[in-house]
């Protein structure tokens, strides 16, 4: 198989607001083929958080200040938690956004935000390559958060052959 253009696959994961771990499969059979030796690169990896319908969260806001976290993890292996990337070799994608409101009441846009992508692939030349044919996105969101928080990965991806280097560097790699 050649290598094709790229093309995008999307998934969204509702990771509540209740601070439990929740996860969706990717399906990839339609580009991995262990046997016909077909492959998976990610390229890039683009995150959105958002409510049910797409809009900015909001946060409960306290005099006090209150705080919000919402985390995520593309792996190619279930998980029943958020794991280290440095020593689970199933991590792929990982990151979070924080949110702050400070001095206001009531359900509010975050004052501060931050978004941390701490194992991003395009921050890797050659991409990411994959050789199952299920990734799993999972994640957990805080209880500060108004409503649910959708979070939506947008993966920018290629199919190819697997050779022999790249059989190599998928072994070394993960799996």
């Amino acid at each position: 198989m050649a290598k094709t253009d790229s093309f995008f696959i999307r998934q969204t994961l509702n990771a509540d607001n209740t601070e439990a771990y929740q996860q969706v499969a990717i399906d990839l059979g339609a580009y991995v083929d262990a046997l016909g030796k077909a492959v998976l690169r990610i390229h890039n990896v683009s995150i959105q958080y958002t409510d049910s319908d797409g809009e900015p969260l909001k946060i409960t806001g306290s005099t006090n200040g209150t705080s919000a976290v919402a985390s995520f993890q593309l792996c190619t292996q279930t998980q029943t938690a958020l794991v280290l990337s440095g020593s689970n070799k199933s991590v792929v994608a990982s990151g979070r956004t924080n949110a702050y409101a400070f001095g206001t009441t009531g359900d509010v846009f975050a004052s501060i935000t931050s978004d941390a992508l701490d194992n991003a692939p395009q921050m890797w030349n050659n991409g990411y390559l994959i050789g199952v044919e299920t990734l799993y996105f999972g994640g957990e969101a805080s209880t500060g958060w108004k409503e649910d928080v959708y979070i939506s990965i947008v993966m920018e991806c290629t199919s190819e052959s697997l050779t022999q280097a790249a059989a190599m560097a998928l072994a070394l790699s993960q799996q």
